[in-house]
Formats: structure tokens, sequence, C-alpha cells
């Protein structure tokens, strides 16, 4: 039976008094390799993008500049030990490099459906995005 990993993640806007910037960020904050996608709508058509590989305790720029949309789709895997940080909303994927539009018929397209959680940026023009720790959900005994 495969474990699964439940989301857990903080995500925080950087307000300081350095120069200023603008960016999406994602930090992993956990003692894996980690891949990451993104989902989002570019004016009128939905896209996704991956994969960065981020090392453990690191972060990498997701989306560079001013954020224009509000609303970004994650999906993301450990390398290290399985599982996954995911959510209820459908995008396409797959598993080298790629960047693909629309999000419906992936598996009919010969793409991977995989299941992205929604980050809501506010307002704001910059938000760093923390992957931690997953919390294990205990298996059922059979």
């Amino acid at each position: 039976m495969v474990t699964a990993f439940a989301v857990f993640v903080l995500a925080t806007a950087f307000f300081d008094s350095s120069p200023a910037y603008a960016d999406l960020r994602l930090c992993n904050r956990t003692q894996n390799r980690v891949g990451v996608s993104i989902g989002y709508k570019d004016k009128k058509v939905w896209m996704t993008e991956g994969w960065w590989n981020v090392p453990m305790n690191s972060c990498e720029t997701l989306v560079s500049g001013t954020l224009v949309s509000r609303y970004y789709y994650i999906y993301a895997v450990d390398y290290d030990h399985g599982g996954e940080w995911s959510g209820k909303y459908a995008m396409c994927t797959k598993d080298k490099m790629f960047t693909i539009q629309g999000t419906e018929d992936c598996v009919a397209r010969g793409f991977n459906r995989s299941g992205f959680f929604e980050v809501d940026t506010g307002e704001q023009s910059t938000w760093t995005i923390q992957l931690n720790e997953p919390t294990q959900q205990g298996a059922k005994n059979q």
C-alpha cells in the first residue's frame, strides 16, 4: 500500500527594506530533493511548466518579475522518498521538462494528469511558497 503525503504548505509574502524585486519563489525546506511544476493562466490559455529541481534547503524562482496572476498552481514530488505535494486542480505534466498549453484531455494528448494545489497570492507582486516536510498519513491495517 502506498503511503500518501498530506499537503502542508506555508506561503508568505516578503516585505523588507532591501531593494525592490518581484518574483514567485519556492523554497524547499525538506531534507530531500524536490521536483516542482507550476500551472497558471497566461492571458486566456492555461499553461503548465516543469520541472524545477530544487535541492534540500534551497529556493528557486518559478516566475520572474511582478506577478500578473493572483492564483498559481503547484505540483511537487519528493525525488528521494517518493510522495508528492498535490491538490484537486487537474493539469497536464510530463516526466521530462515541459511547457504545455491547456489542461484538458491530458492523457489523450500523451501527457500525465496531475493534481495541483492552489496558491492565492492576493494582490501581492512577490510571493514565496515554503514546502515543508510532509506529514505521513497512517497506513490502514488490513
